[in-house]
Order: C-alpha cells, then structure tokens, then sequence
C-alpha cells in the first residue's frame, strides 16, 4: 500500500508572505514601506535567524541535549549582543512597592523544592 502525494505535507518558505513583515516593520515603528525593501527584509532576517539558530544548536550539543531550552536561545541572542530581559529571575525588576515585596517574599518561601529521599502524593 502507498501514500498519496496529496496527504504529505509540504514545507513551504514561509518567509516569502509580506503581513509578517509588515507586522515586525508596524512593531518597530514604522508607518509605510516601499514595495522594493520586502526582499531586502527578508535576506536580512533570513541570515539573522540562521545565525541565530546556528548558536542555539551548538549551544544544545555543546550540554549533550536533544532537545533547546529557552536558555540556549537567550545565551546565542546574548552572545550575538541581543540581550532579551525578563526572561531569567534575575532579570525581573524589583517591586517599588512595599506590600509587593513582601507578596514576593512569601511566594519564595511558599515554594517547596523536591527532595528525592521523600515521597509526595
């Protein structure tokens, strides 16, 4: 028995639609675009994200892993000097607030850490 070519998924570059562009373009600001700098766009984030990826998967080999943590792709955005904040705990900004800190304090010690020698149930 076979499969039919129609039920196969088919990977398509999905880089080349423009309402992307046109929402990362509208994110950071920008009001019109011309027709000719959507190629241009796409070349740059194309090489930016293979760059990027590039350090992830080295980053996850490098710790003998399958599988990418949110930390690998921090330390490649870093090391590429795009530092990505509030991500990590010690990146969260403290509380001005008083009442805050003390919330903040009683959800530490709330916190329980998991001790291999009891069992929970």
């Amino acid at each position: 028995m076979t499969l039919c070519n129609s039920h196969r998924k088919r990977l398509r570059d999905s880089i080349q639609g423009v309402s992307m562009l046109l929402r990362l373009a509208r994110r950071g600001g920008v009001a019109r675009i011309s027709n000719s700098i959507y190629d241009d766009m796409r070349n740059v984030l194309k090489e930016f994200l293979q760059q990027v990826i590039r350090d992830v998967v080295l980053y996850t080999e490098h710790r003998n892993a399958k599988t990418v943590t949110l930390h690998d792709v921090l330390h490649s955005l870093r090391r590429r000097g795009h530092t990505l904040y509030g991500f990590d705990q010690i990146t969260w900004p403290e509380s001005e607030d008083p009442e805050d800190q003390d919330n903040q304090k009683s959800r530490r010690r709330r916190r329980v850490s998991y001790r291999p020698d009891r069992i929970y149930i």
